[in-house]
């Protein structure tokens, strides 16, 4: 327990003296301000038109200018711009070991290889569940800004609910970028692979089998409310996913060939 918390508070002063944490907190405010954008535009189609915005864009979101839309539009969101954001967060927090050649002293050090990697992935879900907790109390204040209808709290619950469970399904699969940022011994190859696999959970799910690509579930869990239910094996298959990771990752740095 002792060698945890030790690996945990190295790896958290190693996140916070890093300006990754800003970058990423930043780059995910600008989904509730892109929400804002298409809950204007909804609102009033014609204004926006008389500002030069274009409207047909926005109108690409089903729904209208409401809570439900809102938050449903923060959800897909999360389960599409959190694969890269999350995916950037957990190869720098494992690939960095080898960019920066510290990687050889963490495998020298009399500390379980189980303990520095469970600190690794306790900062990881931290990291992502901080920037998103953050994103969604600017986006909550925007909401109320703007004056949305439909803004009960069980349309609140049920939205917040859904933010939620697209987090976690996107912080498991993220967990995988942190195997391939090991095998790959930096941030290359975790970087390509976010972006095959966002690519490829958009093939996937236009051809009809997004239930079973973890990558596509977040997403298509998102679209709920367009009429597109998931079976529980879906989740099912991202967790699993997520636990493979972590015992591959673990696998990888006990077993393999550490030169």
């Amino acid at each position: 327990m002792r060698n945890l918390e030790n690996t945990l508070w190295i790896e958290t002063r190693k996140a916070l003296r890093s300006r990754l944490p800003l970058v990423t907190t930043a780059g995910f405010l600008i989904i509730p301000l892109v929400d804002v954008f298409f809950m204007v535009i909804l609102r009033d189609p014609e204004f926006a038109r008389s500002l030069g915005l274009i409207s047909a864009k926005a109108q690409l979101v089903a729904g209208s200018a409401d809570w439900p839309t809102y938050l449903n539009i923060i959800a897909q969101a999360i389960a599409i711009g959190g694969l890269f954001l999350y995916g950037l967060v957990a190869a720098w927090v494992f690939g960095r070991e080898f960019a920066d050649h510290t990687a050889v002293d963490l495998l020298a050090v009399p500390v379980p290889r189980a303990a520095i990697l469970l600190a690794k992935f306790i900062v990881i879900t931290v990291w992502c569940l901080t920037m998103t907790a953050i994103m969604y109390v600017v986006g909550i204040v925007l909401g109320s800004l703007l004056d949305l209808p439909l803004g009960s709290t069980e349309t609140l619950m049920q939205g917040s609910l859904m933010i939620a469970a697209c987090t976690l399904m996107v912080i498991a699969l993220a967990f995988v970028t942190a195997l391939v940022a090991s095998v790959g011994r930096g941030y290359l190859l975790p970087l390509g692979f976010v972006f095959l696999v966002m690519v490829l959970s958009q093939v996937i799910g236009i051809a009809g089998w997004g239930d079973y690509f973890p990558w596509a579930v977040p997403a298509l869990y998102a679209n709920v409310a367009a009429g597109y239910p998931l079976a529980p094996v879906s989740f099912w298959i991202v967790a699993l996913t997520g636990l493979a990771a972590m015992a591959g990752t673990y696998a990888w740095w006990r077993y393999a060939d550490q030169t």
